[in-house]
């Protein structure tokens, strides 16, 4: 097929070179007639090829009749994107697709030297491509001459209003020509974004090229369960059971990036990471070792979810789960782009799970359930690829036939072939072991965990019973701890007054039994052992529930009462008086016969004065130092008040 003739000539022979032979819906729709010089709203989900699209819808605005620009000077065309990856790829997007007009690009983006940005602008450039505050910033220090400027286009502006770049925006947008073209894209069409193309736009044309029932057809959604304890497990299982060519893997915070990036090196994966603490050049050398094939794994923020378009990204991984549908939708657009199949899985903890379902629910995607890979399946995989290996299907070389003869002298076919096996599995990295968590035919399904699945199981002791205040909430981690098992491999936990029995699923039953020989239980004077069934219950209910044995006497209202005697008519029932205690209980001023009496209480002490020393008398006038002073230790005595009224004069 070939490419509409709409598109002019330049831009057409540099999409044939690159391979287009059709072109996706919103690049269709955006060079239709209808569309010509008007302000467009477009919304397409990311991946869809919007940056050829909006390259395309442009290109007539600025070269008019023409098929090469003639002179250089004041930017004819401003495009601003939200990350600074999305801007410098759009930037290299451009540059191929306006290669045969002889356009020159200039970018302004944060982290980036603002002097060399300057110098750029002042030689001259017909487009430019930035983030919301570099752009402002030029504006703002004049380096950035708008009065030329014949279309706007603002790409991903539903992520540039949740960034918090509005004001920049307006900015922007109030700086530029009032004539200009303005091409709005996002990826929905929230209040907001409407409101900021009712205010800045002319008549806008509304296009839509997303299915809301159909999100991202090309990606292929997988729902994975596992323990909370086996996530990395399962990440490290699912990225060698696919081997895709790169993977992209997200997490939630910069420490988790860290964390699981560490991890999956030492476990001899080629990783580079992107968050928001590297700065540029790092986030650029990140992103070039993926495309130079140096490193396969990309481990992320949220920071890479938009505007990163990596080749031969086959698989997206959620290692954290996504906190709404938005995020989920952008991070897996990262694969599936312009009609490029790709898989996604989502790792999701057990407890999480209702989470999940309710991201997905509402993101309207069709997700199928998927078990984490075994160490069986990968090693089956490891197999299989050995053996369709391309280079045994080459024929031998003459530079090699004579030492492939000295090898077949000396060794035999099966060593050769044992030696090469050999060879290539220790290349490969080993699998994990991972718990067999339930599968679920679909996301609705409930759990499956039932008695049937321990059938077989093997049964246990451990020396802690009811008299030891044992519960499952603190048997069931010290048992997983000591056999080095999860949860799910424990059954039924059955409590008696001085021990417990508990079954084990029987293919972790010799690994438990194994663990708990060599390490013990962990707790000091605990013991597990393994017993031959659970047997029967061989102590009583505790006391609250016990029947008392015999016949049991109910309480009649209409049979007649025993007789009291003396003294249970004068002190109750029992016939026991206070001074039958072995501590009589203190005394009250109460008595036997009911009758109050007095008790005189015990006065209690005045708080004495300090005492002070007098001083001796003497027929000196004088009076020594320490006369009138407290003793040592005591407090100073209060000054007596003085008598106000004697001093009155009487009145008259």
């Amino acid at each position: 097929m070939s490419l509409p003739d709409t598109i002019l000539a330049p831009l057409a022979r540099a999409l044939a070179a690159k391979g287009y032979e059709t072109l996706t819906p919103v690049q269709a729709a955006i060079i239709e007639d209808q569309t010509s010089g008007r302000d467009l709203l477009v919304s397409a989900q990311t991946g869809s090829g919007k940056t050829v699209a909006f390259g395309m819808a442009i290109a007539p605005t600025l070269l008019g009749d023409d098929d090469h620009f003639t002179s250089v000077g004041a930017p004819l065309a401003l495009l601003i994107a939200p990350t600074r990856e999305l801007a410098l790829q759009v930037q290299r997007e451009l540059e191929w697709l306006y290669a045969e007009t002889g356009a020159k690009t200039a970018s302004c983006v944060g982290g980036m030297d603002a002097r060399a940005e300057r110098r750029a602008l002042e030689r001259g450039a017909h487009i430019v491509v930035g983030t919301p505050g570099r752009l402002r910033d030029h504006i703002t220090r004049g380096a950035l001459d708008m009065s030329a400027l014949r279309a706007v286009v603002l790409d991903e502006a539903d992520e540039m209003l949740d960034l918090g770049f509005r004001e920049d925006l307006e900015f922007i947008l109030d700086a530029a020509p009032e004539d200009r073209r303005t091409l709005l894209f996002s990826a929905t069409v929230p209040k907001q974004i409407a409101q900021l193309a009712k205010t800045f736009q002319r008549d806008a044309l509304r296009i839509s090229a997303t299915n809301s029932s159909e999100q991202h057809s090309d990606i292929d959604y997988k729902l994975m369960l596992v323990p909370a304890a086996e996530r990395e497990n399962a990440i490290i299982n699912t990225l060698l059971y696919f081997d895709s060519a790169n993977t992209l893997v997200f997490a939630s915070t910069r420490e988790g990036v860290k964390h699981l990036s560490a991890r999956l090196h030492n476990r001899g994966f080629d990783v580079v990471t992107l968050s928001g603490e590297l700065s540029q050049a790092e986030r650029t050398n990140a992103l070039q070792s993926m495309r130079d094939g140096r490193a396969r794994i990309c481990v992320a923020t949220d920071v890479a979810a938009r505007g990163i378009d990596l080749p031969n990204l086959d698989l997206v991984i959620h290692a954290d789960l996504p906190t709404n549908p938005d995020t989920l939708l952008h991070r897996s657009g990262r694969t599936g782009r312009a009609g490029r199949k790709g898989t996604c899985v989502i790792i999701a903890p057990m407890h999480r799970r209702a989470v999940a379902q309710r991201v997905l629910k509402t993101a309207k995607i069709d997700v199928t359930m998927m078990a984490p890979p075994s160490a069986e399946e990968i090693e089956a995989r490891y197999r299989e690829s050995i053996l369709s290996n391309e280079m045994l299907n080459l024929p031998v070389a003459e530079e090699e036939a004579e030492f492939v003869a000295q090898l077949m002298a000396r060794y035999s076919v099966e060593a050769i072939a044992a030696a090469y096996l050999r060879q290539q599995m220790a290349a490969r990295p080993a699998p994990e072991d991972v718990s067999d968590a339930p599968v679920f035919d679909k996301p609705g399904d409930k759990d499956p965990r039932t008695k049937e699945r321990f059938e077989g199981g093997t049964w246990f002791k451990v020396s802690v019973g009811r008299k030891h205040k044992a519960e499952p909430r603190w048997l069931l981690p010290m048992l997983c701890k000591a056999g080095n098992v999860t949860k799910t491999s424990i059954g039924s936990i059955r409590i008696f007054d001085t021990e417990s029995i508990f079954e084990i699923a029987a293919p972790k039953a010799d690994a438990f039994a194994k663990s708990v020989e060599k390490n013990g239980s962990g707790e000091r004077g605990v013991t597990i052992s393994a017993v031959d069934g659970p047997g029967e219950r061989r102590a009583g209910p505790p006391p609250s529930q016990r029947r008392p044995e015999g016949p049991v006497e109910r309480f009649d209202p209409d049979a007649p009462r025993p007789e009291r005697n003396d003294r249970q008519q004068r002190y109750g029932s029992s016939g026991l008086r206070p001074d039958d205690f072995e501590e009589a209980p203190p005394s009250t001023g109460w008595n036997p016969a009911g009758e109050e009496t007095r008790v005189a209480r015990p006065a209690f002490d005045k708080p004495r004065a300090p005492k002070v020393t007098k001083a001796p008398p003497t027929k000196d006038k004088g009076k020594p130092k320490w006369a009138g002073k407290p003793a040592d230790g005591a407090p100073a005595a209060a000054k007596k008040p003085k008598d106000h009224k004697a001093k009155r004069k009487p009145q008259v």
